[in-house]
Formats: C-alpha cells, sequence, structure tokens
C-alpha cells in the first residue's frame, strides 16, 4: 500500500474577464471558514524518528553490521524501505557479500552525490521539531472528527530525489522524504526533472498538507476509473474541506498550493470558471483524458484562460463541498467524506457562482 502525494502548484491569475461582477472579493492566504474547536484537550504523542540521519551515519565499511542494527530501530520499516522503495531484494538478508548491498546500498552510501544529499537534508533539518509541532496538532483536529483514527508512527527518510515527498507503508506508517522538502532554491530538483510548478512546493511548510492528504486518502481512498469529472471534483473538494478542517492554522495558499493572486482571481472569476464547465458538458465526461488536468496538477488551465491556475477543478469542487456543508450545518465531518453522490453534492449545495 504505497500512497503518493498529490502534487499542487501556485501559479498566477489575475487578469480574466469577470462578466460584469461588480464587487472583488479579496482572499488572503488564511482560512476564512468556521472557527476552529479547541483541541487542546485531546493529547497526542508523536512517535517520530530520524531514518535519514541513522542512514547517514551507517559505517560504509560495515554496512550489512549497520543494517542489522537500522532493523532493531526499524523492525517493519526498513525492509519496506529497502525492497519495496528501493527494489533492492534484500529481504531481510544482511551480508556484506551480498550483491545487493555492494551494488545497491553501499553505492548510496559512498557515491559522492548521494552522499552529499544526505549531508544537506542534515544542515536544512538540524532537527524538525517545527514539523513535528504541526503533525501533533493536525492529529489532534484529527482526531476531534475520527475519534478512532490510530495515529501512526512517523518516520523522517530521504528517497534520493525520486519525487515522493512522503508516503505510507504497509504497516500504516508514515513516511517524510526530507529530500524533497529542501527548498525551491535547492538545486537539483530540476536536473532530476521536478518541474517549476512543483520546485515552488518543495519547503519545509507543505510537510502537514503533504501528510494529512496522505491521511485523506487512505481513509477515503480518491477514485477516477469509470468516474465523471463532476464526481473527481467533488472527491477532491472533500479532501479540501478535510484539509482545512484538520489544518486549519495552514492558510488556504498553502494547503490549495495556489498564490493569494491565485486565490483572489479564481474568486473574481467564479463565473466564467463554472461556465467553461457547463458549456463544454465537462460535468459528465468520463474520459480521463478529457478530465485529468482539471484535478491534477499542472502549470496553467489555458483552456479558461492563460493565467488561470492549474487543477481548478480541484478548487471548484471545494466552493461546491463549501456551499453544501453551509446548506447542511448539521453534517458531520465523517458523514461528508462518506457520502459518494457527486449530483447531491452540486443539487443540494445550491452553488451559484453569480
Amino acid at each position: 500500500m504505497l500512497k503518493y502525494l498529490r502534487w499542487a502548484k501556485p501559479s498566477l491569475f489575475t487578469h480574466i474577464s469577470t462578466f460584469g461582477m461588480l464587487l472583488a472579493i479579496v482572499v488572503t492566504g488564511c482560512n476564512s471558514g468556521e472557527k476552529a474547536p479547541d483541541v487542546s484537550a485531546i493529547k497526542v504523542t508523536l512517535d517520530t524518528r530520524r531514518f535519514d540521519r541513522d542512514l547517514a551515519a551507517v559505517d560504509t565499511n560495515k554496512v550489512a553490521q549497520g543494517l542489522q542494527q537500522l532493523k532493531i530501530k526499524y523492525p517493519d520499516f526498513l525492509d519496506f524501505y529497502l525492497d519495496t522503495l528501493m527494489g533492492f531484494g534484500l529481504r531481510g538478508q544482511y551480508s556484506d557479500t551480498a550483491d545487493a548491498i555492494n551494488k545497491g546500498m553501499r553505492v548510496y552510501l559512498t557515491f559522492k552525490d548521494f552522499k552529499g544529499l544526505l549531508d544537506t537534508v542534515g544542515r536544512h533539518f538540524p532537527d524538525v521539531n517545527a514539523s513535528n509541532e504541526q503533525l501533533t496538532k493536525g492529529f489532534q483536529y484529527l482526531l476531534n472528527y475520527f475519534p478512532n483514527y490510530k495515529v501512526p508512527k512517523v518516520i523522517y527518510s530521504v528517497f534520493w530525489l525520486k519525487k515522493l515527498p512522503a508516503f505510507i507503508e504497509t504497516n500504516g506508517n508514515i513516511g517524510i522524504n526530507l529530500d524533497m522538502f529542501l527548498g525551491p532554491h535547492y538545486p537539483f530538483y530540476k536536473s532530476v526533472g521536478v518541474q517549476d510548478f512543483v520546485i515552488k512546493q518543495l519547503e519545509p511548510s507543505y510537510i502537514p498538507v503533504s501528510v494529512f492528504s496522505l491521511v485523506s486518502d487512505d481513509i477515503y481512498p480518491y477514485h477516477t476509473e469509470g468516474r465523471t469529472l463532476l464526481d473527481m471534483m467533488i472527491q477532491r473538494g472533500k479532501m479540501q474541506y478535510f484539509l482545512s478542517k484538520v489544518l486549519p492554522f495552514v492558510g488556504d495558499t498553502t494547503r490549495l498550493a495556489y498564490t493569494a493572486e491565485d486565490l483572489k482571481g479564481c474568486e473574481q472569476n467564479r463565473v466564467q470558471i463554472y461556465n467553461f464547465f457547463v458549456s463544454n458538458k465537462l460535468f459528465y465526461e468520463t474520459n480521463i483524458q478529457n478530465t485529468y488536468r482539471y484535478v491534477n496538477d499542472g502549470p496553467n488551465t489555458e483552456e479558461i484562460a492563460k493565467q488561470c491556475p492549474g487543477n481548478i477543478g480541484s478548487w471548484l469542487g471545494y466552493q461546491i463541498v463549501k456551499a453544501y456543508m453551509k446548506e447542511h450545518p448539521n453534517t458531520t465531518l465523517q458523514q461528508l467524506m462518506q457520502d459518494t453522490d457527486p449530483q447531491k453534492f452540486l443539487q443540494e449545495s445550491k452553488y451559484n457562482p453569480r
């Protein structure tokens, strides 16, 4: 069960016709919903480990012995990391004569670029206190809405710039690959093919969104096969609503990965956005080739306007879900997430962008 983080993108969305709207509503980077509940009485003791640091400390002359020591500290995670993520196929057979160690793990620990990456992660993250604090707070809010949820271990790792910021392993532990949060100015992201609109997100402030997007998708998996665009929009919108509740301290710009100008532009041009999907009869389109770009990330949505941000269908889905919850204030977050009727959301939300 390897769950991949959704990518999102900041962009600029400023000059689209407003269809005669008279008032421009300024949307800031802060959440503007209901007041967050008091969760101070909910106790969360987050179990976190620095696998990246322990891996960097392995003696490269005694790799097998180092792995045996790591196995004691990471009894479940180590094999998942070595075999499922890295694909070494060790299967717990730690021997300095094994090809998987000599031609695999030892290469990563001794090759100057990989060793340099471990050193860079160590310098950028001398500690993870800020991340731990935000994650703890997020799990407090999560338990407020889902009291039976079992808080997982959090293991900070590295995945050698392979474009996987976070994942959930088979035993439910959450892995956070710190090499994908070194900041947008880290020079080697472009060399491994990370696109500009993604690079802007690769900083520590996105860690909570990365983690709780995974949690949301783990509890309520995102489905695309045979689904209409409206269905996928509502699924994405519910995830955004979920994130707004469990991360009320994270601003909309970070959670949606839009700039403040993006958000302002989307709000000012909400009629044009909505009319685009209606006039092109896209809500009930099921061909994934025609729908994928609207609910996944990209540099922009040029069909609507050159400066319209990508993932605009997720933004619209979020607006519909918020409108639905305003019309149904007694609906719990669990009830919302369990409801799978997209047409019901569209109709009963009474969403009207005008």
